[in-house]
């Protein structure tokens, strides 16, 4: 289904944002959102990012997860990060209230199905809210999950769009650990800014003034800005996003150090 209905009588819709590995030399993205203006034309798309790193899904998962309560309620997160399209993985809808996530059954809305209570969840098998008939095996995002959105964005039931799921069949990624004892904190780099900041998993909340960090057998010191020291001085902080994270002064860290996402790090009081 592919016509433009006249819904000029609704409200302004919550938006649809996005999120892809697609980066932005292809046209992919702005595909998809030819396909969404299509269907509903009044809709505003946001660009969350379509910078994830092709099938990190973990990566997409963290950014999802860190960004969807900055949106107004009800809005519409199009997820595509799908190393499985074409294969027995579903296409699914969740609404969580605060957000609705479509996209692949394979734990990149994570988040929402973990911190909110699912409303409705549903595998997105009704063809009549997909793009025309033929569906590509390798662009779920254009043919399905696009339209699908679109359509949520003008109304449409989620209940119309598939077969009901229980929400304990939804794929979940487990949370990278996480060990506190009165002596250390360890825990692991979850996500690598274009910076080169290595984001960990642990909170500020667990953290005091006088801690420092050690990281491949390295002593790191604890600071509040990126100027706390001189530039080429790596340290650690806590950022925006709330957690524990190794930076460089006017340098990248990531470089500096040989990071990866998954290296384990620890907090020494």
């Amino acid at each position: 289904m592919n016509s433009c209905v006249d819904h000029t009588a609704r409200k302004v819709p919550a938006p649809i944002v996005l999120l892809t590995d697609f980066g932005s030399q292809d046209s992919y993205v702005g595909v998809m959102k030819g396909v969404i203006a299509t269907i509903c034309p009044r809709v505003r798309c946001i660009d969350l990012t379509h910078a994830i790193p092709p099938q990190q899904v973990r990566v997409g998962r963290f950014c999802l997860q860190q960004a969807y309560g900055y949106f107004p309620p009800g809005s519409i997160f199009l997820c595509v990060v799908d190393p499985g399209v074409g294969s027995q993985r579903r296409a699914i809808a969740v609404d969580c209230g605060q957000a609705i996530y479509v996209g692949p059954d394979n734990g990149l809305g994570t988040a929402l199905w973990q911190q909110q209570a699912v409303h409705h969840c549903v595998a997105l098998t009704n063809a009549d809210y997909w793009w025309g008939g033929d569906v590509s095996r390798t662009f779920h995002g254009r043919d399905i999950f696009a339209p699908v959105a679109a359509h949520l964005a003008n109304g449409i039931d989620i209940k119309q769009l598939g077969r009901p799921l229980d929400p304990a069949s939804l794929v979940t990624l487990p949370t990278s650990p996480l060990t506190v004892t009165p002596e250390q904190i360890t825990g692991s780099i979850d996500y690598i800014d274009q910076f080169g900041n290595l984001i960990s998993n642990i909170p500020a909340a667990l953290l005091s003034a006088n801690d420092h960090v050690i990281y491949h057998n390295q002593i790191f010191p604890l600071g509040q800005t990126y100027n706390d020291y001189p530039p080429g001085h790596v340290f650690a902080l806590i950022g925006s996003h709330g957690f524990l994270e190794i930076v460089m002064n006017g340098g990248n860290a990531q470089a500096q150090l040989q990071a990866q996402i998954g290296d384990r790090l620890g907090v020494v009081r």
